[in-house]
């Protein structure tokens, strides 16, 4: 970071700390809140005024326009009776008073990473919901990720300027990885002016976002940061679900029937089909459970073992004989550690931090060729189809559509009632402020204990390719740090705790 210049404002707040520390409000009968900062936290005696949505014709239908500030939102709600109730999140949506007048508002959005469904709605919903909602006429967008705060590109956004772009795919900003300069970022939000900052993107966007808010708050600016979370991955922790996840598994289907008719259409038809998931396989489980017309799913959180006794070789050659053809779906992680080539590149990382990968599409591929050629057993034609690309350039459907809505408009509200560094998500359903050191602590993953890895393995008839070490490590695992979106459930036989799928 770079060494800040003598003006007191960029010299910081000297009553505000290094880092702020968690907000956790305990209530009766294991209450916890862990809450989101608010600009009072660090600037006192700030000013409110009332939220111009009690105004605005669109709301005069709505029966209660505020939530009310003491709605939370519970991180489990299937619980035992004498449970605590454990962790809440503050609930999403307009309060009475906002700490922001909107002629004063002057608002930048930022889209960072890999391309995603559902960036160009997000983007349009913010500038929609800042104008129609707030009155708010000035917003900005950032050009190519977080150098373009210090590059000095921006475009003016206003509702006619993104009136259609959630048809499009791809970001009408642009977008990068890296270029993450926290003092020149900062230095460009307080150089113009801007106080309210909308960043889109995954964990390693969101853990910048934390680093920009605690700079922002060092300094004693009145500047609100709220992002919102994207990953077509799904790995975000804590939320149901990232945007784009649901167009990501709609059209990975096309690519699914593609291998299956290709595979149909020949004797010992193979059909591999590489999908998105670097760490966490939920593209691939759930757009082979959706198709039916998959022999096989391979993801990071599975692994595997080609050749001997119950591999995956083996039941590939079962499979041909059993039926004449076979789709075989892996995510771009799985696998890895088998990749005797990419031993030299496991370390070398992109510019956002992420493990490059070797293709393990092409590399299964031909290690499913040499295996049927060496054996002289059967003939087979394979086909190999990666739509990776494809899939992160589509616009959202129409479900990932509302849900933009929902994120952009809930991100809008928070900030204009003066809460900041936060990220905004679904749990269990309704849309809640969540701290950032909530969504970047760790990824979400598949639990290949969980039901719902087992409704995949029921409805592929696959083999698991689980040692009992390997259940026994991912019990463990799974006991250590149980994932975010699953919930607790209890029989009423033998109180036995068991880990449920949110989805079930």
């Amino acid at each position: 970071m770079a060494a800040a210049d003598n003006n007191s404002n960029r010299n910081g707040n000297s009553n505000s700390n290094s880092s702020s520390k968690p907000k956790i409000v305990t209530g009766s009968a294991g209450y916890v809140l862990e809450d989101v900062p608010h600009l009072t936290d660090y600037i006192p005696h700030l000013p409110t005024y009332s939220n111009p949505l009690q105004d605005n014709p669109a709301y005069s239908v709505v029966k209660q326009y505020f939530v009310n500030v003491d709605d939370t939102v519970a991180q489990k709600i299937v619980v035992h009776k004498n449970s605590p109730r454990g962790t809440h999140f503050r609930r999403a949506g307009p309060r009475q008073r906002v700490y922001f007048e909107s002629d004063d508002v002057h608002a930048c959005i930022v889209t960072c990473g890999g391309l995603c469904p559902g960036l160009n709605t997000v983007i349009r919903e913010i500038v929609c919901g800042l104008h129609h909602m707030y009155g708010v006429k000035k917003v900005l967008g950032i050009d190519g990720g977080y150098r373009g705060f210090y590059a000095r590109n921006t475009v003016p956004l206003t509702p006619k300027v993104v009136n259609d772009i959630h048809k499009r795919g791809g970001t009408i900003l642009g977008t990068s990885r890296g270029g993450h300069d926290t003092s020149k970022i900062v230095d460009s939000i307080q150089d113009r002016g801007i106080n309210q900052v909308y960043i889109i993107g995954g964990d390693g966007t969101q853990k910048g976002a934390s680093v920009i808010f605690e700079e922002i708050r060092r300094r004693g600016l009145k500047v609100a940061v709220a992002g919102i979370p994207k990953t077509i991955d799904n790995d975000i922790p804590v939320i149901d679900k990232s945007f784009g996840f649901d167009t990501a598994v709609e059209e990975a289907q096309r690519a699914i029937n593609a291998a299956h008719v290709e595979s149909e259409s020949f004797e010992n038809g193979i059909g591999v089909v590489k999908l998105m998931g670097r760490y966490s396989g939920f593209i691939a489980m759930h757009a082979t459970l959706a198709s039916r017309d998959v022999d096989c799913c391979l993801i990071p959180e599975s692994p595997f073992y080609l050749e001997g006794p119950g591999g995956l070789l083996e039941y590939i050659e079962k499979r041909l004989r059993e039926n004449g053809h076979m789709v075989l779906v892996i995510a771009e992680g799985a696998g890895q550690d088998l990749l005797s080539e990419s031993i030299q590149s496991l370390d070398k990382q992109d510019a956002s931090g992420n493990k490059l990968l070797q293709d393990v599409g092409l590399w299964i591929s031909q290690k499913i060729k040499d295996h049927f050629s060496k054996q002289n057993k059967m003939v087979i034609n394979l086909k190999y189809i990666d739509p990776t690309y494809m899939i992160r350039a589509i616009p959202s459907n129409a479900s990932d559509n509302v849900y933009c809505t929902l994120l952009a408009q809930s991100a809008v509200h928070g900030a204009m009632a003066g809460y900041t560094g936060f990220t905004v998500g679904p749990v269990n359903g309704r849309h809640s402020y969540i701290p950032f050191y909530r969504i970047i602590e760790k990824q979400n993953k598949v639990v290949i204990t969980d039901r719902m890895w087992a409704r995949l393995l029921s409805s592929t008839n696959q083999p698991s390719f689980l040692s009992a070490k390997d259940v026994v490590e991912d019990k463990k695992e799974e006991e250590l740090s149980t994932p975010m979106v699953d919930e607790m459930e209890y029989s009423d036989d033998n109180l036995e705790k068991k880990v449920v799928s949110y989805t079930c």
